[in-house]
């Protein structure tokens, strides 16, 4: 069915209201989720909202928690947040970056026991916004096996980098493996497998069956042994500078919860004046798309330009979400 993204944005408001979330926190993860979704990330977006709820209910998410500032190191800080709500925590943190960015040019926050932030590229598009370069990254439950690993012991620890641009801003939202669950999850529930290999079946053969790779959690690193190499490293930078907890202590919990992110600003607009901060993005991204693509009529994507387009289009037509899905949010 379609949707409008003012009535899907209205109805998570309505729902998160009902579980007790103040109006102040209602408006944003209902903005969140309905973005998300928007921009076509529905496996971040209201694909996984009865999920996000469920870890509030349950208790391992604490609805009301307060962060407290842990550390400050002049433009760097930490803090706990309390198990927050993964959106409302990592909003909070890239604002903060934000605003030390803006008085040191360059500003770090560092989050202990926060929760899934969701969409991952949410708050890459918030620092674009603000007019900064924006890196943020977080560690996961152990759900990816190391390269030549049997079983999962690292995360699939996503990784953003985002860049403000005249033009539209240039965002890579990526996971370690080649295909993050949430993606899978959508491939199988729509019937489909994927267009390349993402993971490993019970047979130890590479696979395109969602399904068997959701079973095995033998998801394949991005780039094999250097997606694997940089997972490692992304937990090592989070659970240092957080303090926080790391992918194998995450992995101790009944569910993936207690989480460690890092979110990196710089102010663009202190780095170099605005004629040139564009001339040298749209240097790079015109020499990108100036190659010839290998299928005649296709047009060279760079990071962000596709979630653009999908963006227009889904606010002029609608946004398409599945039946079982708009059936269970009314059941929320």
């Amino acid at each position: 069915m379609l949707v409008s993204f003012t009535d899907l944005k209205a109805k998570l408001r309505q729902i998160l209201s009902k579980h007790q979330f103040n109006d102040n926190d209602a408006d944003l993860c209902s903005t969140i989720f309905a973005q998300s979704t928007l921009d076509g990330y529905h496996s971040h977006g209201v694909n996984r909202f009865a999920e996000f709820l469920k870890t509030i209910t349950d208790g391992f998410v604490q609805l009301n928690a307060v962060p407290k500032k842990l550390l400050t190191l002049g433009n760097i800080e930490r803090w706990d947040v309390g198990l927050g709500p993964g959106p409302i925590s990592a909003h909070f943190a890239m604002e903060r970056a934000i605003k030390l960015s803006k008085e040191y040019g360059m500003g770090c926050v560092a989050l202990q026991n926060s929760s899934h932030w969701m969409r991952g590229g949410t708050y890459g598009w918030q620092a674009a916004e603000a007019g900064c370069i924006g890196i943020c990254f977080t560690n996961t439950e152990p759900n990816m096996p190391s390269w030549g690993a049997m079983e999962a012991n690292t995360g699939n620890n996503p990784l953003i980098i985002a860049v403000p641009n005249d033009k539209g801003h240039i965002v890579l939202d990526m996971s370690m493996s080649q295909f993050s669950y949430g993606k899978l999850w959508k491939y199988d529930m729509e019937g489909k497998d994927l267009p390349f290999p993402g993971g490993f079946n019970a047979t130890g053969n590479l696979t395109s069956v969602p399904k068997e790779i959701v079973e095995t959690r033998r998801v394949l690193p991005t780039g094999y042994w250097k997606g694997s190499g940089l997972s490692i490293m992304l937990d090592l930078l989070v659970t240092l500078l957080s303090s926080g907890r790391s992918t194998s202590k995450i992995g101790e919990m009944e569910v993936e919860y207690g989480l460690s992110q890092v979110f990196i600003c710089f102010d663009a607009n202190q780095l170099n004046d605005e004629q040139t901060h564009e001339s040298l993005i749209h240097n790079i991204v015109e020499f990108v798309q100036a190659a010839k693509p290998m299928k005649e009529g296709d047009t060279i994507h760079y990071p962000g330009s596709q979630t653009l387009l999908r963006r227009a289009k889904q606010l002029k037509e609608g946004i398409e979400i599945n039946d079982n899905i708009w059936d269970a949010l009314d059941k929320l």
